[in-house]
């Protein structure tokens, strides 16, 4: 294979391309609903969901000798290692928003060691922004602070009873230290800035001489990996379609909910082909 014949398909999973029965967004009559296909049970429960039609196309991209599909995600080793895609499995995924690089499964030991260089050299330490977390949190609030990886902090919360102000103090603060804020459903991300999706994906694109580079995401911590890409979508929900976010390279999809991930795998197989014809 040369190196303009390969793809590089690097796409967020939560509410992007799975989706809890929260996130769903079903808004059809139920006899109009499409069928779905559970891709992750946790605790013995199902959690979430492709569209049977999403499903068999992503099996058909990730069997398409042309293109590397890449699972590109916030969540943990432990939490990316629950879902179950069809078709076969992904040689690379990004776990912790570029922190760890999976390579048939295993972390890239030397792309660890790069990115803890860079978190040292150019933020806040992750123990400052934790302490900080816990100090300007309000019980009445938050349910759960979780570290991720020894690289980030997470709150869940009762999202209605967060203040408004409270978070644009946080977003202030930690910008101040290198550092990003990003609500995404119950869920409070910091997360270091040098720490990114997009540098990961380009280290894969290295690894596999891909040539051309697609993605789609749906939060602002997405935001780089789909200005990186040479094309991008995102689907019509989350934090970037609440700001109207959008970039000559990306499209900005009507469409909300499981059927978006359906449209984005579609328009993911629609490029693929493209580029190999």
């Amino acid at each position: 294979m040369t190196r303009q014949e390969t793809v590089l398909v690097a796409s967020d999973l939560d509410r992007t391309l799975i989706y809890s029965s929260a996130a769903l967004g079903l808004t059809m009559p139920d006899p109009q609903a499409p069928r779905l296909l559970c891709v992750e049970v946790h605790e013995g429960k199902p959690l979430s969901y492709m569209t049977e039609t999403a499903a068999a196309l992503l099996a058909e991209l990730a069997a398409d000798p042309s293109a590397v599909f890449v699972p590109t995600t916030t969540r943990t080793r432990k939490q990316y290692q629950r879902i179950r895609f069809p078709g076969p499995p992904a040689r690379y995924a990004i776990c912790a928003n570029g922190g760890q690089l999976l390579v048939d499964g295993v972390p890239d030991r030397d792309w660890r060691r790069a990115v803890a260089g860079r978190l040292a050299a150019e933020c806040a330490p992750l123990e400052e922004v934790h302490r900080h977390l816990l100090a300007v949190s309000d019980p009445a609030w938050l349910r759960k602070a979780r570290l991720a990886e020894d690289l980030f902090a997470y709150l869940v919360v009762e999202r209605d009873l967060v203040p408004g102000e409270w978070l644009k103090a946080l977003t202030e603060w930690s910008e101040a230290r290198g550092w990003t804020v990003s609500l995404q459903g119950r869920k409070i991300y910091a997360v270091p800035r040098p720490l990114t999706k997009s540098a990961a994906m380009h280290e894969v694109a290295r690894r596999t001489g891909a040539a051309t580079t697609l993605a789609a995401g749906d939060s602002l911590l997405d935001a780089d990996l789909l200005l990186a890409a040479d094309r991008a979508w995102r689907p019509g929900h989350g934090e970037l379609a609440d700001a109207g976010w959008t970039a000559p390279t990306v499209t900005a999809l009507g469409t909300a909910g499981v059927l978006a991930g359906e449209e984005i795998v579609r328009a993911f197989r629609r490029a693929v082909g493209a580029a190999a014809a």
